[in-house]
């Protein structure tokens, strides 16, 4: 028989309990090692996994209509006549509004697919967006059908006449407060050099603006409160005919006999569809060639602009930094 000393066999033991010990580390990494597929079958360094957890994120914000979950971080994004500020932002939309009677915006140069706001608002599923964001044209009836197709913003009524306030709140919806706010205090550098600029050349005379509606060859007088144009008098300090200054509608029809009511000083002008030169619009244009239109002060001292369309009827920033251009060049030495 065999005989091991005391030593020896304290070697032993420990030897073997070595040998239960790595046996168990590599049977627990082998099963570590067949989970991990199932876990990391998107990744290998975990980037895709914490950016689609990131993308997954949601806050809730409170609209015009109570409160929505939206995306932190949205990717996909439909701003039904927002375009502009999202543009403003660096973001490109899925897709740009279109509107068969006043087609689309073409200063925004969005290569993106055309939305037609007169149609089915489910062919937004096409687009799969993962956030909308629309404006005063959606009411509650509108919005609930937009919702359907993605979380959906409607901004507050009361923001809807200062582009800024737009900007900044799109701005915060979308996650870029920062970049918003850049872009407002540009915007505001831009008014408030214009504003002087404007002051010096044409001091307190009246100024108008009219829209030459080619569907009926009749003309749209704006007043004050028009989100188009409101700006001019409200950040521009351009002083608005008394028509103007004394309308509580956005606009109102201006019938050929009331043309000589609008003796204002300056008239800007800008058609509703198409260009100055389209072919369609020939008929309408003949409204300005009649013997009233030529009787307006502005018209013989040639102060009617004659302005283009796809900016002049957007309220946004972007095409109210353009509108402040045409003003300097048109009405500035």
């Amino acid at each position: 028989m065999v005989r091991f000393s005391k030593g020896f066999k304290g070697w032993t033991i420990i030897l073997l309990l070595m040998v239960v010990v790595i046996s168990g580390c590599s049977a627990n990494s082998e099963s570590k090692a067949e989970e991990a597929p199932a876990s990391e079958s998107t990744v290998s360094d975990g980037s895709t996994s914490e950016t689609t957890e990131k993308e997954a994120e949601t806050r809730v914000v409170q609209d015009e209509f109570g409160d929505v979950t939206i995306p932190v971080h949205p990717q996909r994004i439909a701003g039904i006549y927002v375009e502009d500020y999202l543009k403003a932002l660096d973001i490109t939309p899925v897709v740009q509004w279109y509107n068969p009677m006043w087609g689309v915006q073409e200063y925004l140069d969005l290569d993106v697919p055309q939305f037609d706001t007169t149609g089915s608002i489910e062919a937004l599923l096409e687009y799969d967006p993962d956030l909308i964001i629309v404006d005063g044209g959606a009411d509650m009836e509108k919005y609930e059908m937009y919702s359907k197709v993605a979380p959906t913003y409607r901004l507050p009524e009361d923001i809807l006449q200062d582009s800024n306030q737009i900007l900044t709140t799109i701005a915060d919806v979308v996650g870029k407060p920062d970049k918003g706010k850049e872009v407002v205090a540009t915007f505001e550098a831009k008014i408030a050099d214009a504003k002087a600029k404007l002051q010096e050349a044409v001091g307190d005379e009246t100024v108008a603006v009219v829209r030459l509606n080619i569907s009926n060859n009749t003309l749209a007088l704006f007043g004050v409160k028009n989100r188009f144009t409101g700006f001019l008098y409200s950040e521009l300090g351009l002083t608005p005919h008394p028509l103007v200054a004394n309308m509580e509608e956005y606009q109102e029809i201006l019938s050929e006999e009331a043309f000589p009511e609008l003796d204002a000083d300056h008239i800007i002008v800008f058609p509703s569809n198409g260009e100055w030169s389209s072919p369609e619009n020939k008929e309408a244009l003949k409204v300005l060639d009649s013997k009233l239109w030529k009787s307006l002060p502005a018209v013989k001292n040639n102060h009617v602009y004659m302005m283009e369309r796809s900016y002049w009827q957007s309220g946004a920033i972007t095409a109210n930094t353009m509108k402040i251009d045409d003003l300097l060049q048109k009405m500035t030495p």
